[in-house]
């Protein structure tokens, strides 16, 4: 490990001193670069992949920072973990185990870390991860031979009242006219049983689910079975996933039944 970084629990946390962001601690750069090595974070998304996947978008830092771009996307990870708190408050929370000098940023050196290394290097450190976790043995995530897979999907994302957000999203209708904030739609193609995330698709509410689920059927193969509900059951999207040699079992609406 190198020298300055530590793991949660290697000291207490009262040890752990913190210095406003900009300041150099009299450890060396290493120290500077704590927060670089996060804990929990780093056992499941390892700091040398994100060191690749920021050198592969060009959004690696170009000279000394106390917020290097590494801190930055287990920052924007962070902030997935835990959405309804600030983002001072997620930073505390992401070096809350380290025990040595710690830069304590504002919210704006917050947001400027956000904005410097873009969407890039998230999107593709998904690409990269985003996929089955099932191993052959695992239950309930077959039938027969094949692996069965699932479309979820949320269309009750609230995204900031932007000017951005909205020219993009719009703002959804409510029974007392348009909705307070935009809104986002996020469709998933997911592994049953482990809920493993295999691919993803968004965009504004209006599209609907089919539209991004036909985003998805590219990432399915012959060995799976789509399992989906009856608002999944159109013709155009069942004919990509045929055409992909994919197995679906589907639920349809009943028609000409009436109930006494």
């Amino acid at each position: 490990m190198p020298r300055g970084l530590c793991y949660p629990g290697d000291r207490p946390r009262s040890s752990r001193k913190q210095r406003p962001c900009g300041s150099v601690c009299h450890g060396g750069t290493n120290d500077v670069f704590a927060p670089g090595h996060l804990g929990e974070l780093t056992q499941v998304v390892p700091p040398e992949l994100v060191d690749a996947v920021l050198e592969e978008t060009g959004a690696r830092e170009r000279r000394l920072r106390c917020l290097p771009s590494r801190v930055g996307v287990y920052f924007v990870l962070a902030l997935g973990l835990f959405e309804h708190l600030g983002a001072r408050l997620v930073w505390t929370k992401l070096i809350a185990g380290l025990a040595t000098c710690v830069p304590e940023p504002s919210e704006k050196a917050l947001r400027d870390l956000r904005r410097r290394i873009g969407a890039a290097p998230i999107q593709r450190l998904f690409e990269v991860l985003a996929g089955p976790l099932a191993q052959p043995s695992t239950p309930g995530v077959s039938y027969r031979r094949w692996q069965t897979v699932a479309f979820d999907g949320c269309s009750s994302l609230i995204v900031p009242d932007h000017e951005r957000n909205r020219s993009w999203l719009g703002r959804p209708a409510s029974r007392l006219g348009q909705a307070g904030y935009p809104r986002l739609m996020l469709m998933t193609l997911c592994e049953t049983g482990t809920r493993g995330v295999i691919a993803a698709a968004f965009g504004p509410v209006a599209k609907g689910e089919t539209y991004y689920a036909q985003q998805l059927t590219s990432n399915l193969t012959p060995g799976m079975l789509l399992l989906a509900d009856r608002a999944f059951h159109t013709n155009d999207l069942l004919a990509q996933v045929a055409r992909r040699g994919a197995q679906f079992l589907v639920v349809a609406p009943v028609v000409g039944i009436r109930r006494s």
